[in-house]
C-alpha cells in the first residue's frame, strides 16, 4: 500500500503547475487541509489567468500596428510632478513574440519586481533610448515642454528608427507618425515597457542624489515635496537639483 503523501508534500507540488490527474487525485482527498490547498491552487491559476488576459489585451494596440509598422516605439516619462531632479524619458521597440505579462503601469508594481521587469526589458527590446530633462532645461522651456523635449531625445537615440509611436499623454516633436494615449502605460505593453525603464533609472538617480544632497529625504521621496522634503528646504536652502520655478523651491530661495 503507497503511503499518502503529507499535507507538507502536497502544499509544496501545488507551489507549481500540475496535471489535472494530481489534481484530481488531490481534490479527491478528504483531509481539510488538502481541500484547503486546492482551492487556493484555483485561485492562484484564475488570478494568473486573469493577469494574462489583461497582458494580451494591452498588446492589442502593438499588435494591430505591426502589420504595417513593424517597429513600434513606446514612450513615457517619469518625474514631472516633484520639485528636484529630472524628469526621465524613455522609448522603447519590443520584439513581437515579447510575452513578460507582468508589463504594466510601473505604478502598479512593487519596487522589487520593477528591478526585475527592467532587466527583462533591457535584455529582450529591440531598442531602448532615454532622454533627461535637468532641472535648468525645465525651468527655462516648462515642464510640459521640457518633457516633449526629453522624449523627442529618447526617440532619436534609439538604435533602430521606429516606423511609429505609441506616447503616453503627450506629442512628441517628430515626424514620425505617433498616436498619444491618456493612461497610455496602462493600455500598451510598449508604453508600459517604458514607464518601467523610465522609473528604474530616476530612482536609481534620486538614490544617488540623496548621497549627495542628503537632509532631503530623496532616496524614499524621489524627489517629490513630502513634509521632510520641504523640511530640508526650509532648513538647508535650495541645492543645483531643485526646479527653482516651482512655487515650494521658489518660496525657499
Amino acid at each position: 500500500m503507497t503511503k499518502a503523501q503529507s499535507i507538507a508534500e502536497i502544499k509544496q507540488l501545488l507551489q507549481a503547475p500540475v496535471t489535472e490527474e494530481q489534481l484530481a487525485t488531490f481534490a479527491a482527498d478528504s483531509r481539510a487541509g488538502v481541500q484547503k490547498l486546492v482551492v487556493q491552487y484555483h485561485k492562484r491559476a484564475a488570478k494568473l489567468a486573469a493577469q494574462k488576459a489583461a497582458f494580451e489585451e494591452r498588446r492589442q494596440m502593438e499588435k494591430a500596428l505591426w502589420p504595417d509598422y513593424p517597429l513600434v516605439a513606446g514612450i513615457d516619462e517619469v518625474g514631472r510632478g516633484p520639485l528636484a531632479g529630472p524628469v526621465v524619458t524613455a522609448a522603447v521597440i519590443l520584439p513581437h513574440d515579447f510575452d513578460l505579462w507582468q508589463v504594466n503601469d510601473s505604478k502598479q508594481l512593487s519596487f522589487k519586481l520593477k528591478q526585475e521587469l527592467y532587466r527583462e526589458i533591457m535584455a529582450q527590446a529591440v531598442s531602448v533610448s532615454i532622454g533627461i530633462a535637468s532641472p535648468e532645461r525645465i525651468d527655462t522651456e516648462n515642464i510640459y515642454h521640457a518633457t516633449e523635449l526629453a522624449m523627442g531625445e529618447a526617440v532619436a537615440g534609439l538604435d533602430k528608427q521606429p516606423d511609429y509611436l505609441l506616447v503616453d499623454a503627450m506629442t512628441v516633436p517628430t515626424d514620425i507618425p505617433q498616436e498619444k494615449l491618456i493612461k497610455g502605460d496602462a493600455r500598451s505593453i510598449s508604453i508600459a515597457s517604458a514607464s518601467i525603464v523610465a522609473k528604474v533609472i530616476r530612482d536609481q538617480l534620486m538614490i544617488n542624489y540623496d548621497q549627495q544632497y542628503p537632509g532631503y529625504d530623496l532616496a524614499n521621496n524621489m524627489g517629490y515635496g513630502t513634509a521632510k522634503h520641504l523640511a530640508g528646504l526650509a532648513e538647508l536652502g535650495v541645492t543645483p537639483i531643485h526646479r527653482r520655478s516651482f512655487s515650494p523651491v521658489q518660496n525657499a530661495l
